[in-house]
């Protein structure tokens, strides 16, 4: 079997892997996009976060580019109306976020990378990376075994920085981490018939009898009345576990289900609740903190709150710091008015790296700032980033580092990112 060869090879579609791969291939690139699943979009489609934020902030969009183009797609076809930007208040930021029908998404990611040239192949896995004079020597394992391609430039768009890891790349482990969140949608009751303190009293004596944990509707505190009033959604919290390998993910998958379990015991024990379902929003369980790269740069917790300029930025973020903690709860701290953070490019390039970038939650930052870093606008933005300096380097064979901010920079806005100057 002859070896197949390409320009940049993605590893990862999640959000920040599918805008890389598109900007790349957009730009010219022979792309490989390698994914773990058999659809693209993450958490947006595997995990039941499909409301992709933030793209505003203070009245103006700041971040554009191909990730949004794929949300407008997505609205379009839904016929659903485009968000305003002109508000000024972000206190509530949660308001901000743009609920996406999943499948709607992934089918019209499919289509894009298609029409773009994109060599998919879902259902794969990175076995090994090597690298060699002219790029890497990549394993990958497919449904029928292992098998070897060769790739000029790898981007880590992973979540977990598996590749950088296997490059022999330094990284940085979460411990602990956040709690992962196993979604479901909850239906079969009435709400306005539930008596939600009766409920939430039942459910402590419960704890203390040891039949539920307190997080599994969330918060360690007690009882969280969002699991019903939301019907399930982005509510529990699967703690202690992290995700980062296939040990980690096989564990916080199995704990997962089990506190299903546990809280669909107890609560159709309640009036009202006899008939409750819960119906999976995602087969997995949704991440948000296992790794991140080591970096050329790091983006601290201080800089992100500042909204600190960097010289090398490529792209804008807007998240409030929002760290999930088992014990202490939410660490929650918003953002200044005005204030919008930058990501510089060398939090996108691991320390000592060759024709190697990385994008998405696993960019180098420490907790606190990539407790927002990690949401999947800023993702979508890291990634065409990184995938722009993949496809620049692929070319010129200079790596990411040495290439020219200025033609990075022309690159990725001609492809509709807002680029801070």
């Amino acid at each position: 079997m002859n070896c197949e060869s390409f320009d940049v090879l993605v590893v990862g579609a999640g959000a920040a892997g599918i805008t890389a791969a598109l900007q790349a291939a957009r730009a010219g690139a022979a792309v490989c996009l390698v994914e773990k699943n058999g659809i693209p979009g993450g958490t947006m489609t595997v995990s039941g976060i499909h409301y992709p934020g933030i793209f505003n902030a203070w009245g103006r969009q700041v971040i554009a580019g191909i990730g949004w183009e794929l949300v407008a797609k997505t609205l379009e076809t839904m016929e659903r109306p485009m968000p305003d930007f002109s508000r000024t208040d972000m206190t509530r930021h949660w308001e901000h976020q743009i609920p996406l029908d999943p499948v709607i998404f992934a089918a019209i990611v499919d289509r894009e990378l298609l029409a773009a040239g994109v060599t998919i192949k879902y259902h794969t896995m990175l076995g090994a990376l090597s690298g060699e004079e002219s790029g890497w020597a990549v394993t990958l394992c497919g449904r029928d075994g292992l098998y070897e391609v060769k790739s000029k430039v790898v981007a880590d768009c992973s979540g977990d920085a598996n590749a950088a890891k296997l490059a022999g790349y330094e990284v940085r482990t979460s411990e602990p981490c956040q709690p992962g969140t196993m979604s479901v949608y909850a239906t079969g009751y009435h709400l306005k018939s539930l008596d939600l303190d009766a409920i939430g009293n039942a459910f402590q004596e419960a704890v203390r009898k040891g039949e539920v944990c307190a997080e599994d509707t969330g918060w360690a505190g007690g009882f969280n009345p969002n699991v019903l009033i939301k019907r399930g959604n982005n509510s529990n919290h699967i703690s202690g576990i992290n995700a980062c390998d296939s040990a980690g993910r096989t564990k916080i998958e199995i704990a997962g289900r089990e506190s299903l379990l546990r809280l669909y015991r107890f609560l159709r024990r309640q009036p009202g609740l006899e008939q409750l379902e819960f119906r999976l929003d995602g087969p997995e369980c949704g991440v948000r903190e296992t790794r991140t790269i080591v970096g050329e740069d790091t983006v601290t917790a201080a800089d992100y709150a500042a909204g600190r300029k960097y010289p090398d930025a490529l792209c804008n973020a807007f998240y409030p710091i929002d760290l999930h903690d088992a014990k202490v709860g939410l660490d929650k701290r918003g953002l200044a008015p005005g204030t919008v953070p930058q990501v510089p490019r060398g939090a996108l390039i691991p320390a000592h790296s060759r024709r190697f970038v990385a994008a998405g939650r696993l960019l180098s930052s420490d907790r606190l700032a990539n407790s927002a870093l990690r949401v999947q606008a800023i993702c979508m933005a890291t990634g065409q980033a990184a995938g722009a300096m993949a496809a620049l380097s692929a070319k010129s064979g200079a790596d990411p580092l040495r290439l020219e901010l200025a033609e990075i920079r022309a690159l990725l806005k001609r492809h509709g990112a807002i680029v801070p100057e």
